[in-house]
């Protein structure tokens, strides 16, 4: 069955950096477009970033444009969020996605805590 792993989080003041990653198997990783989501306590899971199948096209809710780049690698099966500059308000749990694949499921999520 698929599965997502996501890791990378952690505690990062403002201004810094963090690299997630969202390990899948399970499925034919190479023929999906994959996304990322967060959800914020007491908030709605939000769409954060896009890539397409090949990885050719991308898009970035208005929030994090600029400063979040997703990225995959189809020969590791890993899809990928590098976020910069962080603020305070990118604090969530972020989790990878397979798109057009019902019953996919979610993984774990990984926490980003941006604080001084």
């Amino acid at each position: 069955q698929v599965q997502l792993v996501e890791s990378g989080g952690g505690l990062v003041q403002p201004g810094g950096s963090l690299r997630l990653s969202c390990a899948a198997s399970g499925f034919t990783f190479s023929g999906y477009t994959m996304s990322w989501y967060r959800q914020a306590p007491g908030k709605e899971r939000e769409l954060v970033a896009t890539i397409s199948s090949a990885g050719r096209s991308t898009n970035y809710v208005d929030s994090v444009k600029g400063r979040f780049t997703i990225s995959r690698d189809n020969a590791k099966n890993t899809v990928y969020l590098q976020m910069n500059s962080l603020k305070p308000e990118d604090t969530a749990v972020y989790y990878c996605n397979v798109v057009g694949r019902p019953g996919s499921g979610w993984g774990q999520g990984t926490q980003v805590t941006v604080s001084s």
